[in-house]
C-alpha cells in the first residue's frame, strides 16, 4: 500500500508520535522512510538581530540532531533531509520529489497551544498526498 513514507519532525511531543506512527508504518508496509526537518529561517531574514547567522546555525545544529534522533530509532535504513524555508512548501516540495506515498506528521508543533498547527494545517490543505496527523 505504502512505498515511501515521509515524516516531517521539529521536536515536538506530536513529532514525535508521529514518528512512531511512521516508523510502525514502514515496518509493517516494509516502505522506504524519508524524514525531513525544516529551519524556518524567514523569521530571522529581516530581523534586527545582530547575530542572525548563529541563531540560524542553531537552529541547523538543532535540526541535524533531530534528524539524528529519527536514524537512531528507526530498525531501518532513514534517509533523511535538512531543508531551510518555509515548512509546509518545503516538506510538500521534497514529498514530491520522493514521490511519497503517505505523509505523516505532528498536528501542532512545539508552539501551537491546543489547536492544529498551522504548518500541519497548510501541508493537509495544500500539499495533493495523503496526510496522516499524530
Amino acid at each position: 500500500m505504502y512505498e515511501r513514507i515521509l515524516v516531517a519532525t521539529d521536536g515536538s511531543e506530536a513529532a514525535d508520535r508521529a514518528l512512531e506512527q511512521a516508523l510502525d508504518l514502514a515496518s509493517t508496509f516494509d516502505a522506504e522512510l524519508h524524514a525531513i526537518a525544516v529551519v524556518d529561517t524567514r523569521r530571522y531574514g529581516d530581523s534586527m538581530l545582530a547575530d542572525s547567522a548563529d541563531v540560524v546555525d542553531d537552529l541547523r545544529e538543532y535540526a541535524t540532531g533531530l534528524l539524528t534522533d529519527v536514524r537512531s530509532r528507526a530498525d531501518a535504513d532513514v534517509t533523511t533531509e535538512l531543508r531551510r524555508g518555509h515548512p509546509p512548501k518545503a516538506i510538500g516540495d521534497y514529498a514530491e520529489s520522493i514521490d511519497a506515498d503517505l505523509l505523516v506528521l505532528g498536528h501542532r508543533g512545539r508552539t501551537s497551544g491546543d489547536q492544529i498547527g498551522s504548518v500541519a494545517e497548510r501541508v493537509v490543505r495544500d500539499v495533493d498526498r495523503p496526510v496522516l496527523t499524530a
